[in-house]
Parts: structure tokens; sequence; C-alpha cells
């Protein structure tokens, strides 16, 4: 069987379409610890991962189910981004990173930038654009606060569209507060 020279088979995490192997190569020729963030359905999960030969070596890992412990009801919106990279900033055991964030379409404002806005004003040097990042309104919860008292007066909308916090018992009018709560929480657990 002639086999044609010209063919030649790509990596198969590149034919799975898993890995961009032209910015994985590009981010670990920086030689700084790599900020990996993923979202998934529900929450967003967060490494510090530096390079090694034998395999990347993840220093830290942080899901927004690990909230939780912090009283903060929810895993999926943008506060929850934000305490997720707040926390593993707090975690981390380096000062200065660089964004990895795989597959996903940048974009402005989202939570993955929300992760970054915690990592950085947790601590972490991270390389970003301010431009990119969302506005404080929409770190604190503000946006889905005053989405709920505009809901308010129409009682089935509201208890289905914010069912997880009624059922957590919290009110998502005063998800600022608890936001600004969950934070000072954090912060006090690095300090013990």
């Amino acid at each position: 069987m002639k086999i044609n020279k010209r063919l030649t088979v790509p990596f198969r995490r590149k034919r799975e379409q898993r890995t961009n192997y032209r910015k994985r190569i590009a981010l670990l020729k920086s030689n700084i610890a790599r900020l990996v963030i993923r979202k998934t359905l529900n929450g967003v999960i967060v490494q510090l991962v530096t390079y090694d030969p034998k395999g990347d070596k993840v220093l830290v890992t942080v899901q927004s189910k690990s909230l939780e412990k912090f009283g903060w009801p929810t895993k999926g919106n943008t506060p929850s981004a934000y305490l997720t990279g707040y926390l593993l900033a707090k975690k981390s055991p380096v000062k200065k990173a660089i964004v990895d964030i795989g597959l996903h379409t940048p974009v402005r404002g989202s939570r993955l930038f929300a992760v970054v806005k915690g990592a950085v004003d947790g601590g972490l040097d991270v390389v970003h654009s301010q431009e990119a990042l969302p506005s404080d309104e929409r770190i604190s919860g503000a946006h889905i606060a005053n989405y709920a008292k505009s809901l308010a007066s129409d009682k089935k909308n509201y208890q289905a569209k914010f069912s997880k916090y009624l059922k957590n018992k919290v009110n998502p009018e005063t998800l600022p507060e608890l936001f600004e709560k969950t934070k000072a929480k954090i912060e006090q657990e690095k300090t013990k």
C-alpha cells in the first residue's frame, strides 16, 4: 500500500479540538505559571499550572463549588467566578501568572474575565486588559439583585428564575451584601 508523504495525522487532542498547540507552546515559552480557566455548565474550575517536561504540575485548584463553605449559594454566575478567582489568588504559592482560557472564546465582561479580575484583586499579578474585565456592578451581583427586584411582583416567574437562591434560603435582592460578606470570609480564611 502506497502512503502519501503529504498526509500527516495531527495529534489526537488537536483532532478532537481539545488543544490548540500553537497557543499552548506560546504560553509555555513564557516560563510563567498559567492561570487555567475552564467553564462548565454549572460553574468554573480554575488552576495554577506550571510546565514540567514529565507533565504539567498543578499547584492549586479551586472550583466554584468550594464557595459553599463560605456561604455563597450559587456556582454559575459572574460573582461566583470572581470569588473563585479571588480564592485561588489567596491560596496561590506564586505571585505572577498568565491567562490560559483554552478553546473558550474570549468575550468582554464574561465569567472568564471575572475570574481574572478576582485573581488580580486577590494579589496575583496577571497580564490583562482593563476593558475586558466586567464592571464592579456585575462583579458584586447588583445586576442580579436589580433583576430580582423587577420580577418581585410576578411571584411565579420570580420563583422560577431564582429557585436556586430560594432553595438555599437566600434573598436574591441582597446578593451584593452577601457578596461582600463572602469576600470578607475568604480574606479571613487566608489570615488564619
